[in-house]
């Protein structure tokens, strides 16, 4: 197989970008020597269209979901990144702020108040766990990555910072999710025309968090984990990945070393 390079974007429009960047740096130094057969990687500051054209992988990270949305749109980078997602398919992980703009459907918004980018069939419930000072760490058991090759099966230090939840799993859609826009203070992507749809691909459930009280479950007809279950911190649905709490904000490369081989898989 000849090498490639492989160009990963951050999306550097707010939030914690830099963090990502350190964190996956240290990621490919972790993975020089598999990654020396089958290519290299060039990570990225992502502002512009023409950058992320650029780009095989995207991350976007946490930080505030609205700024975001608002930055990009009036960057004309909107558009271009619902393309990348949508209808290009390549690789794409959210970090908190990052899940709530790659879901198809998103609540505790009031209309017109915040776009998102789509391509995650799931509702989130923005700031689920709280506010600023209700913000806390715990340790979490993530499948994936006990699957991993040499893994230490050592719980992740999870950092939720005003995170959102995946308050529902909703049916796979190549158009709008047209159900959930008649819900009080709920937004939703709009389509694309994904030329590259070739029939469902569920949303898998990568992790959950267990224990914590589902302190709104008496106003939703939220359908999935039940208390007992856990909340869904961590979703992916074919080429989207997305993540409640921070990786970034830890050392603990581990999220970002497992991402990077799944975006060599598809690219390769």
């Amino acid at each position: 197989m000849t090498p490639i390079v492989l160009h990963v974007g951050v999306l550097a429009l707010q939030g914690a970008f830099v963090e990502h960047v350190k964190l996956l740096r240290r990621a490919v130094a972790q993975l020089r020597p598999e990654s020396e057969a089958s290519g290299d990687i060039d990570i990225l500051e992502v502002r512009t269209a023409e950058e992320l054209r650029g780009c095989d992988a995207l991350i976007i990270p946490g930080g505030e979901s609205t700024t975001v949305s608002l930055v990009a749109e009036r960057s004309n980078l909107l558009e271009p990144l619902r393309h990348f997602v949508k209808v290009l398919r390549k690789p794409t992980w959210g970090t908190c702020a990052g899940l709530i703009l790659l879901a198809e459907s998103a609540n505790r918004i009031k209309k017109g108040g915040q776009e998102l980018i789509g391509g995650l069939d799931v509702r989130v419930n923005r700031n689920y766990f709280g506010r600023q000072t209700e913000s806390f760490e715990a340790d979490l058991n993530l499948p994936f990555l006990t699957e991993e090759p040499s893994s230490d099966h050592e719980p992740f230090r999870g950092i939720f910072i005003r995170a959102p939840v995946v308050e529902k799993i909703l049916p796979p859609a190549s158009g709008e999710q047209k159900e959930e826009a008649v819900r009080d203070e709920t937004v939703i992507a709009p389509a694309k025309d994904a030329t590259h749809w070739s029939g469902s691909w569920p949303v898998e459930v990568m992790a959950t968090l267990p224990g914590r009280t589902r302190r709104l479950v008496e106003k939703l007809d939220a359908a999935g984990p039940d208390e007992e279950t856990g909340d869904i911190i961590a979703v992916r649905q074919r080429n989207v990945f997305g993540t409640s709490f921070h990786p970034e904000l830890t050392s603990d490369a581990r999220i970002h070393v497992w991402w990077l081989r799944k975006v060599f898989d598809a690219c390769s």
